[in-house]
């Protein structure tokens, strides 16, 4: 008797830790194909939890003498669709699906069984404790398996497997739960009962085991159905899924399947986003670039002699290792990571501002759109304030603005947000990068800065004279008079999904 509390207990804390792994795992995978990771995850634990209690209700339904057969039913049908829910949400994503509808369904259906889960094992343990121990004992152990779920989760999990693959082994580790018990209980079965559940334990786990074997040719289909060419580097960080593909003479590189650049045309962004500015300073000695690991922003800082130092922070040290390692993107980026003058640091960039003492006489912001909370944070006013704080006097910000066409209000509200902090003067622009389609950039300078008409270094595109052009704006891209977004109140989140859903 005492072995089998044991086996329940254990079949408790199992259920604990793969429950919150599934919520976890559909929410990720949702924040990397959607975005707004705040509306995925609030979504995920909505649904989830609706449907946990749904379950829970039809819990009472089970009768007594099927109560273990059913529980290792449900179990043998939570590590299915668990385990297979991220690769589903993948199949469903690369055929041009509605991925959220899916997600959706699948949250509820996981919800329903892992709501049935605790009421069954609660009446399963009965005989083995009194009521107040009962269930002291299930929610302590469900609770303890979801707490390390929840550490090791991004610790770990994300790092090294990824989600699909963390998918399909957390499936594998429900599974044992309905292996154990029909282990132990195996002669407690009716014999036709006993080899039925046998046999949907073996088609469960061949499945599982089978998309587990093949998953990294799943992955490679899975990619190639998404990127039209052919891809060259494959890589799951511990923040986001970095691909890279090659046709020809143009390579690019994709974080969790959004474009950061191509090698055709790369050169009219980078080159608007740095020359710019530096052409309005006296001297530009120390620079701060804010993401860019790609080293495509520190190409064509390094053209100028005059600079003594770039500091990149960006925080995902993958993509700065690929772009040292990488022997497409070094050719690219001219090498740029491995000059001297160059000091690379992963860290989170609203982090770094807070606490370096060090000030700029250029800073670049070449970040991500701002397309989740954690990135909306980095386009707020707070954010804009200590940009502000660490420029020398002469000082200049320049950052990525997103289109002013496809994102019109996010692109003016980063404009205003910028605006809003006290800068001398604000400069909206914008570039046609024709595989981004019409780009935006903002320049804001702490005092007044024109054009110092210094020496251009070797350019393909960006000249003083097409200036005017870049600084004047079409009545479809005119300012909307959007918000100025900060930490409370991200806006430009919103106008941003609000703009590019229409094109997606």
């Amino acid at each position: 008797m005492l072995r089998e509390s044991h086996i329940l207990l254990f079949s408790i804390f199992i259920a604990g830790l793969c429950s919150i792994v599934y919520e976890l795992l559909i929410a990720t995978t949702g924040a990397y194909f959607l975005g707004d990771s705040v509306m995925q995850f609030s979504i995920t634990i909505g649904v989830y939890m609706a449907f946990m209690g749904v379950g829970s209700y039809l819990s009472k339904w089970v009768t007594d003498n099927t109560l273990l057969t059913q529980f290792i039913v449900y179990e043998l049908m939570l590590a299915l669709i668990g385990g297979s829910s991220v690769p589903l949400l993948y199949f469903c994503y690369a055929q041009g699906w509605h991925f959220q509808s899916m997600s959706v369904a699948l949250t509820a259906l996981i919800g329903i069984f892992v709501g049935l889960e605790i009421p069954l094992l609660s009446r399963l343990m009965e005989k083995h404790y009194t009521l107040k121990v009962n269930l002291a004992n299930v929610l302590s152990i469900d609770y303890l398996g979801a707490l390390i779920a929840t550490l090791v989760f991004p610790l770990a999990l994300l790092p090294w497997l990824g989600v699909f693959k963390t998918s399909l082994l957390f499936g594998l580790i429900n599974l044992s739960i309905a292996l154990t018990l029909l282990w132990y209980f195996y002669a407690q079965f009716p014999p036709r009962q006993a080899r039925l559940l046998r046999w949907l334990l073996v088609l469960v786990l061949l499945t599982l085991a089978g998309l587990m074997f093949f998953s990294k040719a799943l992955n490679h289909h899975w990619n190639e159905t998404v990127f039209e060419d052919r891809i060259v580097h494959s890589e799951q960080s511990r923040y986001q899924q970095l691909i890279m593909t090659k046709h020809k003479e143009d390579v690019r590189l994709y974080l969790n399947g959004g474009l950061q650049f191509s090698a055709i045309d790369e050169y009219r962004y980078h080159e608007s986003l740095i020359h710019l500015p530096i052409q309005r300073q006296a001297a530009t000695r120390n620079v701060l670039i804010l993401g860019g690991g790609d080293g495509l922003a520190a190409r064509e800082l390094l053209k100028y002699p005059d600079i003594e130092s770039i500091t990149l922070v960006d925080l995902d040290p993958a993509v700065a290792e690929l772009a040292r390692s990488n022997f497409h993107l070094k050719q690219l980026n001219h090498n740029a990571l491995h000059n001297p003058k160059v000091k690379v640091l992963n860290q989170d960039a609203f982090v770094y501002l807070t606490d370096t003492p060090d000030r700029y006489d250029l800073i670049v912001v070449d970040l991500p759109d701002p397309k989740t909370i954690s990135l909306a944070r980095l386009y707020s006013k707070q954010f804009y304030t200590l940009v502000k704080h660490r420029l020398d006097a002469q000082g200049i910000m320049v950052t990525q603005a997103t289109s002013p066409y496809f994102a019109k209000q996010a692109f003016w509200s980063i404009h205003n947000t910028a605006a809003s902090v006290g800068f001398h003067s604000v400069t909206p622009y914008h570039v046609d990068v024709p595989s981004f389609g019409n780009w935006g950039f903002v320049m804001a300078c702490k005092t007044a800065c024109e054009l110092q008409h210094h020496a251009l270094p070797n350019t393909r595109f960006y000249h003083p004279d097409i200036e005017p052009l870049l600084m004047t704006f079409p009545a479809d891209m005119h300012n909307t008079h959007s918000k100025v977004s900060s930490l409370d109140q991200p806006h430009v989140l919103y106008y941003y999904l609000d703009g590019w859903k229409y094109w997606n």
